[in-house]
């Protein structure tokens, strides 16, 4: 009979009250969320894409650019009617089960949560305020790069990019000087703060091996056997008729 060791009880705890912790913040929120730190080379990253305002020269858009993306539009227009490209749009969009927004917080934090497609800014927007340390302060989210914050809250993840997954970045809306009380955080509250990394202790299920499907059994069909002494009527030359 195999004993547990005294670790691997201890780990099985760990996981189990992580997996407790992560249901009931699905129950609480309504969705999926995660938690976890950003790491120094991406901020280090995102800083440098936010500071530049300058693209680089190769990434420059050119004329021969316009005329060839120009060009690619109207042969798409002449070859495919509107009903194909609907069809093809419908198909695409079907496909598409699931939108996972990473939202990023200026203390190097990220609050991740699943989404549907088809629901809208406004959603995420609705999961923020439950979820910040702050909700009573204005706050906005953006896109980078270029920086552009997000207006239209009736527009849905799909129609604006944000399937199967994007990034979007959390700023309070403050005056010049305030923001300066809120600027360390905690920009998301104790409970929200506990689930981190908490789905890394939890291991992935492992595939059941797939069997292999039994061979059809095919049944050969039992040849006719004609009674012994049967033998075929054949007609004598010498009768006539």
């Amino acid at each position: 009979m195999l004993v547990d060791s005294p670790a691997l009880k201890r780990r099985r705890f760990a996981d189990q009250l992580a997996m407790e912790k992560l249901v009931a913040a699905k129950q609480t929120y309504g969705r999926e969320i995660r938690v976890f730190e950003t790491t120094t080379a991406t901020i280090s990253q995102t800083s440098n894409d936010v500071s530049g305002s300058e693209e680089p020269d190769d990434l420059e858009f050119t004329t021969a650019d316009y005329y060839r993306i120009l060009a690619t539009k109207k042969e798409d227009k002449y070859l495919k009617t509107k009903k194909i490209r609907d069809a093809e749009t419908a198909a695409s969009r079907s496909r598409i089960t699931k939108a996972v927004i990473r939202i990023r917080f200026p203390d190097n934090h990220t609050l991740e949560a699943t989404f549907h497609p088809t629901e809208t800014m406004q959603s995420l927007v609705d999961l923020l305020v439950k979820v910040v340390a702050r909700p009573d302060l204005p706050f906005y989210i953006y896109t980078i790069p270029p920086k552009k914050q997000i207006k239209n809250m009736s527009q849905d993840f799909y129609s604006a990019g944000f399937a199967p997954g994007a990034i979007v970045y959390f700023s309070y809306d403050l005056p010049q000087g305030d923001d300066t009380i809120v600027a360390q955080g905690p920009f998301l509250k104790e409970d929200v703060m506990a689930l981190k990394d908490l789905d890394g202790l939890i291991p992935d299920p492992k595939p059941e091996p797939d069997q292999p499907a039994p061979e059809p059994v095919v049944m050969a069909a039992a040849p006719v056997l004609k009674p012994a002494g049967e033998k075929k009527m054949v007609k004598p030359k010498w009768l006539k008729m």
